[in-house]
């Protein structure tokens, strides 16, 4: 009789410390599965993020610093070796194009990064060296191939970070310069289309099977910084051809866009209206001149 009472008490006492436990368990996880959200998105971006005069920078925001100045420290000395070796007239122009682009972007960059007291490199990545040393082996027609489609695949990656850094970013600076890059990709995009040699096949396929590519390393956070130092760009490799020996160099410092008319309508249109009754009195004038003549 003491067993079978001892066996209902157990199994009463289990029941009631199942019970509690069950309860604990519906009571913590809520705790838990709000709680244990690093790692998301919106954490990660907090986390990575500074605080600047300028309004908030992200590490995306810094990575795309980056790699604009990564842009022209290679794209410009391939743009002055374009002019040199191209051999159609398309060619030829589209280098002038990157020289003019990247020289304005590059100042650009420069001035941004200052402000932001961010550090920028100094030198090419690997892969944009090995870009580089393939233009400088290319000859003739192959060359032109070359150019084209390396500098038109190039450009076409960086499209959709300016895009993504223009539509996201909260630093009015990183904003602007997002403004400039995306008008100069633009132009460096139509002008390499332009010489009739792009593979099109070939950069729909890349874009299928490429992976986000990683990021570089982010610039240091805003401080005490030197101002980051004009680019050096790579000179190509020597070749057989006279032209061969000559070093490219970076173009002068392009000081600015031409500045916008910031006159107000309204005083423009009161010195037009001067200046045209002062011509109307001049007129008049002349005809009484007329008149007093016998």
């Amino acid at each position: 009789m003491r067993s079978i009472n001892s066996r209902r008490l157990f199994s009463g006492t289990g029941l009631i410390v199942t019970g509690l436990a069950a309860t604990l368990v519906a009571m913590i996880f809520p705790i838990w599965s709000y709680s244990d959200r690093s790692g998301t998105g919106v954490d990660t971006l907090n986390a990575q993020t500074l605080s600047t005069r300028y309004g908030p920078l992200s590490a995306l925001d810094r990575e795309f610093v980056t790699k604009v100045r990564l842009a022209g420290l290679w794209e410009l000395p391939a743009g002055q070796q374009a002019e040199e070796r191209g051999t159609t007239r398309a060619v030829k122009t589209a280098g002038e194009h990157l020289v003019e682009g990247h020289t304005f972007l590059d100042e650009r960059v420069r001035d941004v990064a200052s402000q932001l007291g961010l550090q920028l490199p100094n030198q090419p990545n690997e892969q944009q060296q090995a870009w580089l040393g393939t233009l400088s082996a290319a000859r003739g027609e192959e060359y032109d191939v070359q150019f084209a489609n390396i500098l038109r695949t190039a450009h076409g990656k960086v499209f959709g970070l300016v895009a993504q850094v223009r539509a996201s970013t909260r630093n009015s600076l990183v904003r602007a310069l997002a403004d400039d890059a995306n008008t100069t990709v633009l132009d460096h995009i139509t002008v390499l289309e332009a010489t009739g040699l792009v593979d099109f096949d070939a950069l729909a396929r890349d874009a299928a099977t490429a992976s986000p590519p990683p990021l570089t390393n982010s610039p240091a956070p805003p401080g005490p910084t030197d101002s980051p130092s004009p680019p050096v760009p790579v000179s190509p490799s020597p070749s057989p051809s006279p032209s061969a020996s000559r070093t490219y160099t970076l173009p002068p410092p392009a000081t600015s866009r031409p500045p916008e008319d910031d006159e107000p309508k309204e005083s423009r249109e009161t010195k037009e209206s001067k200046n045209s009754g002062a011509s109307k009195n001049g007129d008049t004038g002349g005809d009484k001149s007329e008149d007093k003549k016998p």
